[in-house]
Protein backbone atom coordinates (compact mmCIF):
# COMPACT_ATOMS: atom_id res chain seq x y z
CA UNK A 1 0.00 0.00 0.00
CA UNK A 2 1.39 3.39 -1.00
CA UNK A 3 1.98 5.83 1.86
CA UNK A 4 -0.09 9.06 1.92
CA UNK A 5 3.02 11.25 1.63
CA UNK A 6 4.22 9.29 -1.38
CA UNK A 7 0.82 9.77 -2.98
CA UNK A 8 1.22 13.54 -2.55
CA UNK A 9 4.60 13.41 -4.27
CA UNK A 10 3.17 11.37 -7.14
CA UNK A 11 0.32 13.86 -7.49
CA UNK A 12 2.77 16.74 -7.69
CA UNK A 13 4.81 14.89 -10.30
CA UNK A 14 1.64 14.43 -12.37
CA UNK A 15 0.91 18.17 -12.09
CA UNK A 16 4.46 19.05 -13.14
CA UNK A 17 4.38 16.68 -16.09
CA UNK A 18 0.94 17.71 -17.33
CA UNK A 19 1.61 21.43 -16.84
CA UNK A 20 4.93 21.24 -18.69
CA UNK A 21 3.27 19.46 -21.60
CA UNK A 22 0.48 22.06 -21.71
CA UNK A 23 3.10 24.81 -21.83
CA UNK A 24 4.97 23.00 -24.62
CA UNK A 25 1.73 22.66 -26.58
CA UNK A 26 1.03 26.39 -26.25
CA UNK A 27 4.49 27.24 -27.59
CA UNK A 28 4.11 24.79 -30.48
CA UNK A 29 0.84 26.44 -31.46
CA UNK A 30 2.80 29.58 -32.33
CA UNK A 31 4.92 27.63 -34.86
CA UNK A 32 7.99 29.08 -33.13
CA UNK A 33 8.52 26.16 -30.76
CA UNK A 34 9.75 26.10 -27.17
CA UNK A 35 12.06 29.03 -26.30
CA UNK A 36 15.72 28.49 -25.48
CA UNK A 37 17.23 29.55 -22.17
CA UNK A 38 20.09 31.09 -24.20
CA UNK A 39 17.82 33.00 -26.59
CA UNK A 40 18.87 36.58 -27.16
CA UNK A 41 15.50 37.65 -28.56
CA UNK A 42 11.93 37.62 -27.29
CA UNK A 43 9.54 34.78 -28.10
CA UNK A 44 6.25 35.85 -29.73
CA UNK A 45 4.32 34.66 -26.67
CA UNK A 46 6.32 36.98 -24.38
CA UNK A 47 4.18 39.93 -25.46
CA UNK A 48 0.99 38.12 -26.46
CA UNK A 49 -2.17 39.09 -24.58
CA UNK A 50 -4.08 35.83 -25.12
CA UNK A 51 -1.82 33.50 -23.14
CA UNK A 52 -4.16 32.49 -20.32
CA UNK A 53 -3.60 28.76 -20.90
CA UNK A 54 0.18 29.20 -20.83
CA UNK A 55 0.04 31.35 -17.69
CA UNK A 56 -2.11 28.77 -15.90
CA UNK A 57 0.29 25.99 -16.87
CA UNK A 58 3.32 27.94 -15.66
CA UNK A 59 1.60 28.88 -12.41
CA UNK A 60 0.85 25.22 -11.68
CA UNK A 61 4.36 24.21 -12.73
CA UNK A 62 6.00 26.73 -10.41
CA UNK A 63 3.75 25.94 -7.46
CA UNK A 64 4.05 22.17 -7.77
CA UNK A 65 7.80 22.35 -8.27
CA UNK A 66 8.22 24.53 -5.19
CA UNK A 67 6.09 22.22 -3.07
CA UNK A 68 7.87 19.13 -4.36
CA UNK A 69 11.25 20.59 -3.42
CA UNK A 70 9.94 21.47 0.03
CA UNK A 71 8.66 17.95 0.65
CA UNK A 72 11.67 16.01 -0.62
CA UNK A 73 14.53 18.26 0.49
CA UNK A 74 15.71 18.22 4.12
CA UNK A 75 14.03 21.03 6.03
CA UNK A 76 17.35 22.76 6.73
CA UNK A 77 17.98 22.94 2.97
CA UNK A 78 14.66 24.68 2.47
CA UNK A 79 15.45 27.24 5.17
CA UNK A 80 18.97 27.76 3.81
CA UNK A 81 17.69 28.40 0.28
CA UNK A 82 15.10 30.88 1.57
CA UNK A 83 17.64 32.82 3.60
CA UNK A 84 20.41 32.72 1.00
CA UNK A 85 18.47 33.85 -2.05
CA UNK A 86 21.09 36.03 -3.71
CA UNK A 87 19.18 36.69 -6.93
CA UNK A 88 17.47 39.89 -5.80
CA UNK A 89 20.76 41.38 -4.57
CA UNK A 90 22.40 40.60 -7.91
CA UNK A 91 19.46 42.06 -9.85
CA UNK A 92 19.83 45.22 -7.76
CA UNK A 93 23.50 45.47 -8.75
CA UNK A 94 22.68 45.09 -12.44
CA UNK A 95 19.85 47.62 -12.32
CA UNK A 96 21.69 50.32 -10.41
CA UNK A 97 24.88 49.98 -12.46
CA UNK A 98 22.87 49.76 -15.73
CA UNK A 99 24.82 46.74 -16.90
CA UNK A 100 21.96 45.57 -19.11
CA UNK A 101 21.81 48.99 -20.80
CA UNK A 102 25.50 48.78 -21.63
CA UNK A 103 25.20 45.24 -23.01
CA UNK A 104 22.15 46.24 -25.04
CA UNK A 105 24.43 48.48 -27.09
CA UNK A 106 26.73 45.53 -27.81
CA UNK A 107 24.70 42.53 -29.04
CA UNK A 108 27.93 40.60 -29.65
CA UNK A 109 28.76 40.90 -25.94
CA UNK A 110 31.60 42.54 -24.02
CA UNK A 111 34.58 41.22 -22.14
CA UNK A 112 34.51 41.62 -18.39
CA UNK A 113 37.35 44.14 -18.55
CA UNK A 114 35.46 46.43 -20.92
CA UNK A 115 32.15 45.98 -19.07
CA UNK A 116 33.76 46.72 -15.71
CA UNK A 117 35.28 49.92 -17.07
CA UNK A 118 31.97 50.95 -18.64
CA UNK A 119 30.05 50.73 -15.36
CA UNK A 120 33.02 51.61 -13.13
CA UNK A 121 32.82 48.50 -10.96
CA UNK A 122 35.27 45.81 -9.97
CA UNK A 123 35.73 43.13 -12.67
CA UNK A 124 35.86 40.16 -10.31
CA UNK A 125 32.74 41.17 -8.43
CA UNK A 126 30.82 41.82 -11.63
CA UNK A 127 31.77 38.33 -12.80
CA UNK A 128 30.29 36.82 -9.64
CA UNK A 129 27.04 38.73 -9.98
CA UNK A 130 26.62 37.92 -13.67
CA UNK A 131 27.38 34.24 -13.11
CA UNK A 132 24.49 34.01 -10.65
CA UNK A 133 22.13 35.68 -13.09
CA UNK A 134 23.41 33.64 -16.02
CA UNK A 135 22.31 30.51 -14.17
CA UNK A 136 18.85 32.10 -13.97
CA UNK A 137 18.78 32.79 -17.70
CA UNK A 138 19.05 36.59 -17.34
CA UNK A 139 22.34 36.75 -19.25
CA UNK A 140 24.26 34.53 -21.63
CA UNK A 141 27.94 33.84 -21.06
CA UNK A 142 29.73 33.91 -24.40
CA UNK A 143 33.08 32.83 -22.99
CA UNK A 144 34.00 31.73 -19.48
CA UNK A 145 36.49 34.14 -17.96
CA UNK A 146 36.16 33.80 -14.20
CA UNK A 147 34.68 30.58 -12.75
CA UNK A 148 33.56 32.18 -9.50
CA UNK A 149 30.19 32.37 -7.82
CA UNK A 150 28.94 34.67 -5.11
CA UNK A 151 26.43 37.42 -4.60
CA UNK A 152 27.51 40.86 -3.45
CA UNK A 153 25.54 43.92 -2.46
CA UNK A 154 25.63 46.89 -4.75
CA UNK A 155 26.57 49.20 -1.90
CA UNK A 156 29.85 47.37 -1.31
CA UNK A 157 30.71 47.61 -4.99
CA UNK A 158 30.51 51.39 -5.10
CA UNK A 159 31.74 52.22 -1.61
CA UNK A 160 35.18 53.82 -1.90
CA UNK A 161 36.59 51.80 0.99
CA UNK A 162 35.20 48.40 0.00
CA UNK A 163 34.68 48.44 -3.78
CA UNK A 164 38.20 47.59 -5.00
CA UNK A 165 39.44 45.70 -1.97
CA UNK A 166 39.99 41.95 -1.63
CA UNK A 167 40.95 42.20 2.04
CA UNK A 168 39.13 39.99 4.52
CA UNK A 169 38.10 42.97 6.62
CA UNK A 170 36.54 44.60 3.54
CA UNK A 171 34.14 41.76 2.73
CA UNK A 172 30.41 42.49 2.12
CA UNK A 173 29.55 40.85 5.46
CA UNK A 174 31.81 43.29 7.30
CA UNK A 175 30.21 46.16 5.39
CA UNK A 176 26.78 45.01 6.56
CA UNK A 177 27.90 44.65 10.17
CA UNK A 178 29.39 48.13 10.10
CA UNK A 179 26.12 49.56 8.84
CA UNK A 180 24.37 47.74 11.69
CA UNK A 181 26.58 49.59 14.15
CA UNK A 182 29.10 46.82 14.94
CA UNK A 183 32.49 48.54 15.03
CA UNK A 184 34.58 45.76 16.56
CA UNK A 185 36.25 43.00 14.60
CA UNK A 186 33.91 40.37 13.24
CA UNK A 187 35.81 37.77 15.29
CA UNK A 188 35.65 39.60 18.62
CA UNK A 189 32.97 37.67 20.52
CA UNK A 190 32.00 37.02 24.10
CA UNK A 191 31.42 33.48 25.33
CA UNK A 192 27.72 33.49 24.51
CA UNK A 193 28.24 34.79 20.96
CA UNK A 194 31.05 32.29 20.43
CA UNK A 195 28.79 29.39 21.40
CA UNK A 196 26.06 30.62 19.07
CA UNK A 197 28.57 31.02 16.24
CA UNK A 198 29.95 27.51 16.70
CA UNK A 199 26.45 25.99 16.73
CA UNK A 200 25.61 27.97 13.60
CA UNK A 201 28.71 26.70 11.81
CA UNK A 202 27.93 23.11 12.81
CA UNK A 203 24.39 23.52 11.54
CA UNK A 204 25.64 25.11 8.32
CA UNK A 205 27.94 22.14 7.78
CA UNK A 206 25.02 19.76 8.19
CA UNK A 207 22.91 21.75 5.73
CA UNK A 208 25.68 21.38 3.15
CA UNK A 209 26.02 17.67 4.00
CA UNK A 210 29.66 18.21 4.94
CA UNK A 211 29.49 15.46 7.53
CA UNK A 212 29.16 12.95 4.69
CA UNK A 213 32.92 13.02 4.19
CA UNK A 214 33.36 11.98 7.83
CA UNK A 215 31.53 8.74 7.22
CA UNK A 216 32.52 7.78 3.71
CA UNK A 217 36.17 8.77 3.33
CA UNK A 218 38.68 6.06 4.44
CA UNK A 219 40.17 8.08 7.31
CA UNK A 220 41.62 4.93 8.84
CA UNK A 221 44.13 4.87 5.98
CA UNK A 222 45.65 8.29 6.73
CA UNK A 223 47.38 9.78 9.74
CA UNK A 224 47.48 13.57 9.16
CA UNK A 225 44.95 16.13 7.94
CA UNK A 226 45.14 19.85 7.20
CA UNK A 227 41.85 21.74 7.38
CA UNK A 228 42.51 24.76 5.16
CA UNK A 229 40.21 27.62 6.10
CA UNK A 230 39.17 25.66 9.17
CA UNK A 231 37.05 28.35 10.80
CA UNK A 232 36.35 27.43 14.40
CA UNK A 233 36.51 23.70 13.75
CA UNK A 234 33.08 22.76 12.41
CA UNK A 235 34.72 20.01 10.37
CA UNK A 236 37.87 19.20 12.33
CA UNK A 237 36.29 18.86 15.80
CA UNK A 238 33.95 15.98 14.84
CA UNK A 239 36.75 14.51 12.70
CA UNK A 240 39.13 14.47 15.67
CA UNK A 241 36.50 12.86 17.90
CA UNK A 242 35.55 10.16 15.40
CA UNK A 243 39.15 9.26 14.47
CA UNK A 244 41.43 9.70 17.49
CA UNK A 245 44.48 8.46 15.58
CA UNK A 246 44.51 11.53 13.32
CA UNK A 247 46.84 14.46 13.82
CA UNK A 248 45.06 17.58 12.61
CA UNK A 249 46.36 20.97 11.53
CA UNK A 250 43.89 23.85 11.45
CA UNK A 251 44.95 26.72 9.20
CA UNK A 252 43.10 30.02 9.27
CA UNK A 253 43.61 33.74 9.71
CA UNK A 254 45.19 34.62 13.08
CA UNK A 255 42.06 36.30 14.47
CA UNK A 256 39.99 33.24 13.56
CA UNK A 257 42.47 30.84 15.15
CA UNK A 258 42.21 32.76 18.40
CA UNK A 259 38.48 32.19 18.41
CA UNK A 260 39.03 28.60 17.31
CA UNK A 261 41.25 27.76 20.28
CA UNK A 262 38.51 28.86 22.67
CA UNK A 263 36.01 26.68 20.83
CA UNK A 264 38.28 23.62 21.01
CA UNK A 265 38.88 24.18 24.72
CA UNK A 266 35.15 23.92 25.33
CA UNK A 267 34.12 21.29 22.77
CA UNK A 268 37.17 19.04 22.43
CA UNK A 269 39.56 19.60 25.35
CA UNK A 270 40.77 16.00 25.22
CA UNK A 271 42.17 16.56 21.72
CA UNK A 272 44.13 19.57 22.96
CA UNK A 273 45.48 17.59 25.92
CA UNK A 274 46.58 14.77 23.61
CA UNK A 275 48.40 17.24 21.36
CA UNK A 276 46.56 15.96 18.28
CA UNK A 277 45.64 19.43 17.02
CA UNK A 278 47.84 22.35 16.02
CA UNK A 279 46.84 25.83 14.91
CA UNK A 280 48.89 27.43 12.15
CA UNK A 281 48.08 30.92 10.81
CA UNK A 282 47.48 31.12 7.06
CA UNK A 283 46.21 33.57 4.47
CA UNK A 284 45.60 31.11 1.66
CA UNK A 285 45.37 33.93 -0.88
CA UNK A 286 49.04 34.70 -0.22
CA UNK A 287 50.58 31.57 1.29
CA UNK A 288 50.68 27.81 0.84
CA UNK A 289 49.39 25.39 3.50
CA UNK A 290 51.88 23.41 5.59
CA UNK A 291 53.61 20.72 3.56
CA UNK A 292 53.97 16.99 4.01
CA UNK A 293 50.50 16.02 5.26
CA UNK A 294 48.32 13.19 3.96
CA UNK A 295 45.06 15.04 3.35
CA UNK A 296 44.23 18.69 2.64
CA UNK A 297 40.57 19.53 3.21
CA UNK A 298 39.05 22.65 1.62
CA UNK A 299 35.40 23.64 1.76
CA UNK A 300 33.55 26.87 0.99
CA UNK A 301 36.76 28.79 0.41
CA UNK A 302 37.86 27.90 -3.13
CA UNK A 303 35.33 30.42 -4.50
CA UNK A 304 37.41 33.19 -2.92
Amino acid sequence: MTEPNELKVEALLDIINSSARKAIAEYKNTEHGVPSVDAGTFHPLDFATDTLALRKAIRLLEGAGEQLNTILAPSQNTVYNLVNNHTSACIDVVMQSRIADVLDQHPEGLSLDVLADAVNLDKTKIARVLRVLTLKGCFKEARRELPQYAAVLYETMVDQEFARSDKVDKAPRIFTLRNEGKKDSFWEMDDEARDVFQKAMMGYSEILSCSTVLRYYPWDNVSSVVDVGSGTGAMSIPLAKMFPHLRITNQELPETLKLSRNTWEKNAPEVLLDGRIEFVPLNFLEELPVAGKDIYYLRSIIRN
